[in-house]
């Protein structure tokens, strides 16, 4: 790897060792930074990465990296004390084991770096709720549930999911996933429940979460040290296998524009995506807005249609809600990229 092109791919993981230190994984934080000198120095790392140089930095990189190690070799157990130290937080013996273990085994790694991350992190489902009961109490109608980059659609399940929040609480209290998350600002009167009429989702590369290779592709992208977020993840797939949803292989332009071109009277069509904008071309988000924005036009009273979205916004992601056919935008909550805390607006 020639010396520019290590300096960008080391300027990609040290972006992302920044990024895991604000968002609360110490262990990625030191991994990524070491990942980063290795680089410079011609390590196994940087072999590794070869042919990654001109990756746009929304692809993350570095999560990619990190999450072809957790799934190769730490989640099936492979390199035990590789696996030992992930447990125990331990990142100086974790870069120890991984470098070495890169070292003698790089050409299994590689493939799966090229694979794109799939987070589904269910957390965020703490403050899209807020934005799913506003267009279910003000259109009165079932929900049609759309969501874009969907994965393996865990956040399809939004309204299976119990929601605990200081004296907030929201959701079927025997759900097997219980989401605490920190409150700022008064939340709304809410309903006991919502009825959904449908859900349906899509994704550039599905997984499929009632398969064991879909459970290790989904548990590979959590943070190892949040074990918070494992433990979500493991709970969502609970409720997942017990009630599979479809997930369309489909671009978010073309499947948009086929979901959204008939009207569908007597029930409130949702869009929704969360942290899904960074990942698309310019080509691509120009074409997916446009499709939205034309289906909002041609929304009526009795088939209306809403497009709740969360996305990045600095240190913290902003929810928004747009409502046709009234054309309305609201902002609805500030939130954490993994859903906590939650700053209703």
């Amino acid at each position: 790897m020639a010396e520019l092109a290590q300096e960008a791919v080391a300027a990609q993981l040290r972006w992302q060792a920044e990024a895991c230190r604000k968002i609360g994984s110490p262990l990625y934080d030191e991994l990524l930074g070491r990942a980063a000198e290795d680089v410079e120095a011609g390590g196994p790392i940087a072999e590794v990465l070869r042919g990654h140089e001109d990756d746009p930095q929304f692809s993350v990189l570095g999560l990619r990296l990190m999450g072809a190690i957790n799934r190769f070799w730490v989640l099936t157990g492979r390199v035990p004390a590789l696996a030992d130290a992930y447990a125990a937080g331990d990142a100086a013996r974790a870069w120890d084991q991984l470098r070495g273990t890169v070292e003698r085994d790089l050409t299994e790694l590689r493939p799966l770096v090229d694979l794109p991350v799939q987070t589904n992190e269910v957390g965020r489902c703490s403050a899209l709720l807020f934005g799913f009961i506003a267009v279910a109490v003000e259109s009165g109608m079932p929900l049609r549930l759309l969501e874009v980059g969907a994965s393996a659609g865990l956040n399809l399940h939004w309204d299976r999911y119990r929601y605990a929040a200081n004296d907030f609480s929201w959701g079927p209290a025997g759900s097997p996933l219980q989401l605490e998350f920190e409150l700022e600002g008064n939340p709304p009167p809410l309903p006991a429940s919502v009825e959904i009429a449908s859900r349906r989702g899509c994704d550039a590369s599905p997984i499929d979460p009632t398969t064991d290779e879909g459970r290790l592709a989904l548990l590979a992208y959590v943070w190892p040290d949040q074990p918070q977020r494992i433990a979500r993840m493991q709970a969502a797939l609970k409720v997942a296998t017990k009630s599979p949803v479809s997930i369309d292989r489909a671009s978010a332009a073309q499947w948009t524009k086929r979901m959204l071109s008939e009207r569908t009277p007597g029930v409130a069509t949702v869009l929704y995506h969360s942290i899904v904008s960074m990942y698309l071309s310019d080509e691509e988000r120009s074409a997916f807005q446009r499709n939205i924005e034309a289906a909002g036009e041609r929304a009526t009273e009795d088939a209306p249609l809403s497009w709740l979205r969360m996305e990045p916004a600095g240190e913290q992601a902003d929810v928004h809600l747009t409502t046709w056919p009234s054309g309305e935008t609201l902002h609805i909550a500030r939130v954490g990229y993994h859903g906590t805390p939650v700053e209703l607006i």
